[in-house]
């Protein structure tokens, strides 16, 4: 696609240098998708503060990394479908459930599978989903306030799914192992 500069703290505007040692900090590392956004400074810290709101949800890790797979899969990034298979591992998501996600199978569970269902619905109806989709969601142990955690999480996703595909940004090395395509129906 477009070109796009990966930023290190030398290369980067001075506003985003701050940005890139935060998020050096909290990774260890600093992720290819930090080095786009630091292009725009605004960008960057609204995504860092967005990804650690979304932490901070009553949304558990799983239900989180159910959130993140989800619109990761629907939207088809190359880059985070990697990134938070990396990081859903990490976190001591089980592998299947992390299959399931990244082949947008339906979940064993019941509740996750209404999370997932719901997630889509969100993403796929640009919030208009109809009041039974409330409903089902919330007869599956959810609440109002879950669905306006996920709409936080969406606008994280937003963000960086579209800087990716803009970007084509290179997939980080620790997460090379995951590589991930779009199923052909994914594709289309």
């Amino acid at each position: 696609m477009s070109s796009f500069t990966l930023h290190t703290a030398e290369t980067a505007p001075e506003d985003a240098r701050p940005l890139i040692e935060k998020s050096r900090s909290a990774f260890g590392m600093l992720p290819n998708l930090h080095a786009v956004m630091a292009e725009s400074p605004q960008h960057l810290e609204a995504y860092q503060n967005l990804h650690a709101l979304f932490q901070e949800t009553s949304l558990g890790v799983v239900e989180r990394n159910v959130v993140w797979l989800s619109i990761n899969v629907e939207h088809g990034c190359h880059y985070c479908v990697p990134a938070h298979t990396g990081i859903a591992k990490s976190q001591g998501v089980s592998d299947g459930l992390i299959d399931a996600l990244r082949e947008g199978r339906a979940l064993t569970d019941p509740r996750l599978e209404a999370l997932r269902q719901f997630t889509l619905k969100l993403v796929r109806e640009r919030g208009r989903v109809s009041e039974s989709d409330v409903n089902l969601f919330l007869a599956a142990g959810f609440t109002r306030r879950h669905i306006l955690e996920i709409v936080l999480g969406v606008a994280q996703k937003v963000m960086s799914n579209y800087v990716n595909h803009l970007a084509d940004t290179p997939v980080d090395a620790p997460f090379a192992k995951f590589v991930w395509t779009p199923s052909a129906e994914a594709a289309q």
